[in-house]
């Protein structure tokens, strides 16, 4: 006799119908549920309420003291949207992000294939370049505002060797954001560098071997065979650093807090403004509601183009 698609599917849906009923698997879940509950409960509470009521915040104006939120709809949204400076809020952390992120990955590629070669004392280079990562973007941010210092800064004193007046970095604004850029880039050029040594060591060194011995040289190597297979390495560290240049905060508020004249004046500066100066903090939840879509945006684009060019092994 020939077994029919439902026959064959009931042993199937008998298998599922009886997983529960097993006291093993039962114990098995429970313990699972106990575990990740914890984590459960903080996420949620910490990230999808705080996000959910972020949302709903947005559709009101409120004033941190009033007991009531006035329903106000769509109306944040649309002053938003006719906001110039809104629009200038936009177009800075544009600029700060691609600016900070292409700096870092770059810097941090060089150094990683610098310090991949056996280089005496590279544990201590390795070190010493991650070092600024793990410090506090407050305390970094401050070492370069003396940096940035026109008088008595470093960099306007090595300029002067040279013959070049250097500007007023931190109080012009042509200069203000490329010096935030350029302390942010330094900052996270360490953990880009780490995350590229580790995609390095991932590569087969026969496949350098087999290069070399075709006659390819480095550059060849590199083109080939490095930047190829470095490719999701790269995506990774494109989107995660992206999302978090994105919502920079620290270097802002200690450096230049948004000047001069919304010169240096971000996402989140913006709504720190507007929430915690001036209470409108269902305007500052509709802006950080816009920031929430412009990083989901954008992290679906990337997905999506990453298929085009990452290499996986």
């Amino acid at each position: 006799m020939t077994a029919t698609p439902m026959m064959r599917a009931r042993p199937a849906q008998r298998a599922r119908s009886g997983w529960w009923r097993s006291p093993r698997r039962r114990e098995d879940l429970l313990f699972a549920v106990l575990f990740l509950l914890p984590s459960l409960l903080l996420f949620g509470t910490f990230v999808y309420y705080a996000l959910g009521f972020n949302v709903y915040l947005s559709f009101t104006s409120w004033n941190f003291i009033a007991p009531v939120k006035t329903w106000v709809g769509f109306d944040n949204y649309a002053r938003l949207l006719t906001n110039a400076r809104f629009w200038k809020v936009f177009t800075n952390t544009f600029y700060f992000a691609l600016g900070t992120v292409t700096l870092s990955m770059l810097g941090g590629l060089v150094l990683a294939l610098l310090l991949n070669r056996k280089v005496r004392g590279r544990a201590v280079f390795r070190t010493l370049i991650f070092s600024p990562y793990v410090t506090t973007t407050a305390a970094v941010a401050l070492l370069w505002v003396w940096i940035f210092d026109p008088n008595y800064g470093l960099i306007n004193w090595l300029l002067s060797w040279v013959g070049i007046a250097g500007p007023r970095w931190l109080t012009s604004t042509e200069w203000a954001m490329p010096a935030i850029i350029l302390m942010s880039a330094w900052r996270t050029m360490g953990y880009s560098m780490v995350i590229f040594l580790a995609g390095l060591t991932a590569i087969p060194r026969d496949l350098y071997e087999a290069a070399s011995i075709d006659g390819a040289g480095g550059w060849a190597a590199l083109r080939y065979i490095t930047i190829p297979l470095l490719s999701p390495t790269t995506f990774f560290l494109m989107v995660t650093s992206l999302i978090g240049a994105l919502q920079e905060f620290d270097s802002v508020a200690v450096m230049t807090a948004g000047g001069p004249v919304d010169a240096t004046k971000v996402f989140n500066y913006f709504i720190f403004e507007q929430a915690f100066v001036v209470f409108r903090a269902g305007y500052a939840a509709a802006v950080a509601t816009s920031l929430f879509l412009v990083i989901l945006v954008l992290t679906i684009v990337q997905l999506r183009l990453s298929r085009r060019w990452v290499h996986y092994q």
